[in-house]
């Protein structure tokens, strides 16, 4: 009795083993084809497998971007990490477009939302358009910056080092004249007329007798003598948009600065270098025009802020004319350019004949007044921005 008790012991002790191993993972070696049979259950077929990887393959790959910064927020994703979809804010209108300038038509199509072509001997208006809106003028006021400082008779020889007075806090444009660069004046002089160096006029204004404050108040001065009523200057650069004239008083201007030998060579010349240091830079001219043979120009200027779109004023032979144009807010990088094509090509095919299919009637001007001061006397005002948009725009 007692062997049979402890034989059915022996017993039961086996099978809770048995138990004990299945769930170890310890089954007898009668289990293991159960096992193999299990286990391919649940492993992916070949087949499966190719399916998955060309699947994988036609999913479009997103690439972690290392410095991608985002023009909004100016926060750059690590690599790794999701990148955001950089975003850069339109361009700020400029005011011309802002006061529905653009809206105005005219016979050449012009992309100049203000233009004035006026024959500089016998004041005939070729073309005008919105000439007397007043706007910010960019770089053009270099222009008045170059007439004072050559009629100065200042020692063109004269040593003048770049400061930080002369870094621009306004739109943080670059410059390669850094602080400590010193040239002399008719060198930054020729930098500021041809291709509009910022620093250079800065230095020019900075450094004039009585200093700056006293050199924006004389560019003041020399536009109510010129008749330039609808103007006002700021600082000498042109980057503030403060700097506003109209294209009646740029006229002006370009008239007074083409009797001056000076700046009608530097602001026409194609390029120029300068030794700073142990390094030569070059400069070229910001009006390819002037590398053109289609192009007899006599003086030049350009300009360009986000306020004032892209300008430009020149005094050109054209068909042997003398005209003075002026281009202001331009939208396009080329289109003031393009507008000066128009115009030049319009001239040569009809030069005796306005764009408004007519012969424009000669204006005759007091004795001793050039004949670009009779159209400041005798124009038909200002209308600022102010204005413009009081009125809806």
């Amino acid at each position: 009795m007692m062997n049979r008790n402890r034989h059915a012991f022996h017993r039961m002790l086996q099978m809770l083993a048995v138990v004990v191993g299945l769930g170890v993972g310890m089954a007898p070696v009668g289990h293991a084809a159960e096992r193999k049979k299990a286990a391919a259950k649940v492993q992916p077929t070949k087949a499966a497998s190719a399916s998955k990887t060309a699947i994988r393959k036609a999913e479009p790959k997103v690439r972690p971007v290392a410095a991608a910064k985002s023009s909004r927020t100016g926060v750059a994703t690590k690599r790794g990490a999701v990148a955001k979809v950089a975003y850069a804010p339109p361009p700020r209108p400029s005011y011309g477009q802002i006061a529905g300038l653009h809206g105005a038509q005219d016979p050449l199509d012009l992309k100049s939302s203000v233009a004035l072509v006026v024959d500089q001997e016998t004041h005939e208006v070729l073309l005008s358009k919105n000439d007397h809106a007043v706007l910010p003028i960019a770089s053009l006021t270099k222009l008045m910056t170059g007439l004072l400082i050559s009629e100065a008779r200042l020692p063109m020889e004269e040593m003048i080092t770049i400061t930080q007075d002369d870094v621009d806090t306004e739109k943080g444009s670059r410059s390669r004249l850094n602080v400590g660069t010193t040239l002399t004046r008719g060198e930054m002089l020729h930098l500021a007329l041809m291709s509009s160096e910022n620093r250079a006029a800065h230095a020019l204004g900075r450094t004039y007798p009585g200093g700056l404050a006293a050199f924006v108040s004389l560019m003041n001065a020399k536009a109510r003598m010129l008749g330039m009523a609808d103007t006002r200057y700021v600082e000498p650069t042109g980057l503030s948009s403060n700097n506003q004239s109209s294209a009646r008083d740029l006229a002006l201007l370009v008239d007074t600065a083409y009797r001056d030998s000076r700046l009608r060579e530097l602001s026409t010349s194609p390029s120029y270098t300068v030794d700073v240091g142990a390094r030569t830079l070059q400069y070229n001219n910001t009006n390819r025009l002037v590398h053109s043979s289609a192009w007899d120009i006599g003086l030049q200027k350009t300009g360009y802020i986000s306020e004032a779109g892209q300008c430009l004023v020149m005094q050109a032979k054209v068909a042997g004319r003398k005209l003075i144009m002026v281009f202001l807010d331009s939208a396009g990088k080329f289109s003031r350019i393009g507008d000066a094509e128009r115009v030049r090509r319009w001239v040569e095919s009809a030069p005796a004949v306005s764009p408004l299919g007519k012969p424009v009637a000669h204006q005759g001007r007091p004795e001793g007044q050039t004949p670009l001061q009779v159209s400041a006397a005798t124009g038909l005002g200002s209308l600022g921005v102010a204005d413009l948009m009081s009125k809806g725009h």
